[in-house]
């Protein structure tokens, strides 16, 4: 009796388990008030019991589907147009059924912090709240989810947009660009708008990327071949999890046999690193995984992105980061090139080089070569001071103006700000022609057209350009440039341009010409035409007396009046960082002025003259004439008081007014600094550690600000010092 008694339990255990798992569900991407695709095949999907099969009604459109082994069931409708509210019915072994639901235009939403600013964080945002009935809107906000293999469903449903739906849940409410775009799509278009709001702040967008699309990018190739082992679903990662199981199993073996033995077991293998599924929020697929795959294949009409702030160190990269984007989202919905419009992060300091905004402005630009896609400019409503800039109602627009003319084919509608189209040299000047003039060009402010740069073929660096309109086209010159030879414009990140058309849409960041094929130092400091070449050191060579890969000392005799230093460093990001510095000269030996080695026999901690300070780095303070340098030369140790008085030094931290000590042949110290900006223009210290050394442009962000102990040269792929003199 008791066994009969416990085989009835389970028995009922196992017919209530199979009650539940035969109810019909829907996965949460469906519900009351949703928005279907118009015009498009509509795709049902879900869950039931095996081997039945589900009855799908929609209005007067109905279809039948056979449950498969899996429990899994699609069913696909013939597209419909708006045609008011309709009922979404599923019958199987239970019912679900779903009311109000209009066929409109559905939006999918995506990006990082800019993307995902509620409305209530955006200008005005609590009177847009307020004013926010829109009864032919509708909402998704998907939960924030990430995870190391795709989900089928996700946290969140479908809402009337109203003041009270528009403020709940995200970073203050729904999305505020995704809202002000679909608010001037429903007045415009008058059909009702689903938008969907897959977002979550500071994310990288390999997160969202598809494992498709890194393969469908050739120089993505490595990494989607460490994907695709990562995976468990992938051929590749079975095959490498069978070698660690097998592994695995023959040293349980061994160890029990150890362990009847009473001998010591061998060590227990350790999963390799590289099969470990995806881990971490920034990890590539992870957000595709959890917020993106459970949408597919809901049709949608189009995508809206606004992403890139965590990725601007990529630099040019990003264009293919976007391409697997784009094109690995696309594969997912069935091939279709749907549109993409996405929006070109705003100005902001960043710090470092400033001009690699320019470059990743560029990247992103690039992404526009793919069919159907197209980038917002905004970098005449971003805000200096705030990574976050507040005026989403413009952003909003600006997509809609995109989304109106492109796809729905709308007439009149300038959609672009002026873009490049042809340059051509006419003696000293350069004439640059655009597009997307709409009425013609003007100055959005009245003033001058500002932050275009021309270079000369034969001397100096990118010089601020005069700039006239004529036409369609701005006419660059500038004094002392006789033959200039390429142009760029807004490459700074602090750059907020003048220049737009008639339909107050801005240019943004571009370039044209071919870069003189000329030495940097001459493009960053003119002045050094007047110098001469002492030393050249190759920085990957460090050692206790670094070898020259140029050495003039000996065959300059005459008489100098100025010495200078040029520091180019590449970081590992592509970035190059330069610095050039000169100054009355301090000693009469050509000796003593490169790397105080103990050998050379250099030790200096004293005042210089009349600093000359270059950089392409926005955070040194340049300028010529400069009071307040100093050096600290020598090959000692030193420790952090304040022995030479310098104003503002610390005794507390390695800086600008450091206490040289014994040993006399010890850490060593070659540092250039402006105290009376508080500032390192450049230090290399502990040269004997090879690429342990101390290397560094400015102040260093953290630490010391002298680079003491920052053990960093190995950082950087390329690393060169140049020492010149200028004669008499």
């Amino acid at each position: 009796m008791k066994f009969c008694a416990r085989c009835a339990a389970l028995a009922a255990a196992v017919l209530l388990s199979l009650g539940a798992r035969a109810e019909v569900r829907l996965p949460n991407v469906f519900g009351d008030h949703m928005v279907l695709q118009r015009d498009k095949p509509i795709v049902i999907w879900g869950w039931a019991l095996p081997g039945e099969t589900v009855t799908i009604q929609l209005g007067d459109a109905s279809a039948q589907a056979r449950v498969n082994g899996h429990g899994e069931w699609k069913a696909t409708l013939a597209p419909l147009d708006s045609r008011g509210a309709l009922t979404l019915k599923i019958s199987g072994s239970s019912t679900v059924e779903f009311k109000d639901i209009w066929m409109g235009e559905v939006w999918l939403c995506s990006g990082q912090s800019n993307m995902e600013m509620g409305v209530g964080m955006s200008r005005d945002g609590q009177a847009e709240i307020a004013a926010a009935n829109h009864p032919r809107i509708r909402l998704l906000m998907v939960g924030n989810r990430w995870s190391g293999e795709p989900q089928t469903n996700l946290e969140g449903a479908w809402k009337v947009c109203s003041p009270k739906t528009l403020a709940e849940g995200g970073w203050g409410g729904f999305s505020a660009a995704a809202y002000y775009f679909g608010r001037k799509l429903e007045a415009e278009l008058q059909t009702p708008v689903g938008l969907i709001d897959s977002t979550w702040g500071g994310t990288l967008i390999e997160s969202w990327t598809p494992p498709e699309g890194f393969g469908l990018v050739p120089s993505l190739k490595e990494e989607y071949e460490a994907l695709r082992l990562r995976l468990p679903q992938t051929e590749a990662h079975q095959q490498r999890l069978a070698v660690f199981l097998a592994a695995t199993e023959q040293w349980l073996a061994e160890a029990r046999t150890a362990a009847a033995a009473r001998r010591a077991a061998p060590p227990m293998p350790v999963m390799p690193a590289e099969i470990r599924p995806p881990h971490s929020l920034h990890s590539p697929t992870t957000l595709y995984h959890g917020m993106i795959h459970p949408l597919c294949p809901l049709a949608i009409r189009g995508v809206i992105w606004y992403q890139g702030e965590s990725n601007l160190g990529q630099g040019a990269q990003y264009t293919d980061r976007m391409r697997a984007l784009i094109e690995g989202w696309r594969r997912l919905w069935g091939g279709e090139d749907f549109p993409f419009y996405f929006v070109q992060i705003a100005p902001f300091n960043y710090g470092g080089n400033p001009e690699r905004l320019g470059d990743f402005w560029e990247a992103q630009a690039r992404a526009q070569q793919l069919p159907n896609v197209g980038m917002v400019v905004i970098n005449d409503i971003g805000d200096l001071q705030d990574i976050h800039p507040t005026n989403k109602q413009e952003v909003g627009r600006r997509l809609a103006l995109w989304a109106l003319a492109k796809t729905y084919g709308r007439e009149g509608i300038v959609y672009s700000g002026p873009t490049f189209k042809a340059m051509s040299a006419e003696q000293n000047e350069l004439r640059v022609a655009f597009d997307h003039v709409a009425g013609g060009l003007r100055s959005r402010d009245g003033k001058p057209l500002n932050w275009f740069e021309i270079i000369d073929a034969d001397e100096g660096g990118f010089a601020p350009a005069q700039a006239r309109i004529e036409g369609a086209s701005v006419v660059l010159s500038a004094p002392g440039v006789r033959h200039p030879v390429a142009m760029r414009f807004a490459w700074n990140m602090l750059a907020e341009p003048n220049l737009e058309n008639t339909a107050g849409l801005p240019t943004g960041a571009f370039r044209a010409g071919d870069l003189p094929k000329r030495d940097p130092l001459g493009i960053v400091a003119p002045e050094s035409l007047e110098y001469q070449l002492v030393y050249d050191y190759d920085l990957a060579k460090l050692s206790a007396d670094p070898p020259r890969e140029i050495d003039n000392h000996r065959k300059l005799a005459r008489p100098f009046d100025r010495i200078a230093y040029f520091l180019e460093l590449r970081r590992a990001d592509g970035e190059t960082e330069c610095l050039y510095v000169s100054m009355d000269a301090f000693t009469s030996s050509l000796d003593e002025i490169g790397i105080p080695t103990f050998q050379s026999g250099a030790h200096f901690q004293r005042p210089v003259s009349n600093l000359t300070v270059l950089s392409n780095l926005r955070t040194i303070t340049t300028g010529v004439n400069l009071a307040g340098g100093n050096l600290e030369f020598w090959p000692n140790n030193y420790g952090q008081m304040n022995s030479a008085k310098i104003p503002g030094a610390s005794d507390e931290k390695y800086d600008f007014g450091d206490q040289p000590g014994d040993p006399s042949n010890g850490y060593g110290s070659m540092q250039v600094h402006n105290f009376a900006a508080r500032q390192t223009l450049f230090a290399l210290n502990h040269w004997q550690a090879g690429g342990g050394a101390d290397l560094g442009i400015g102040n260093q962000p953290q630490g010391n600000p002298d680079w003491t102990f920052a053990a960093n040269a190995a950082s950087y792929p390329f690393k060169r010092l140049r020492v010149l003199v200028r004669p008499r």
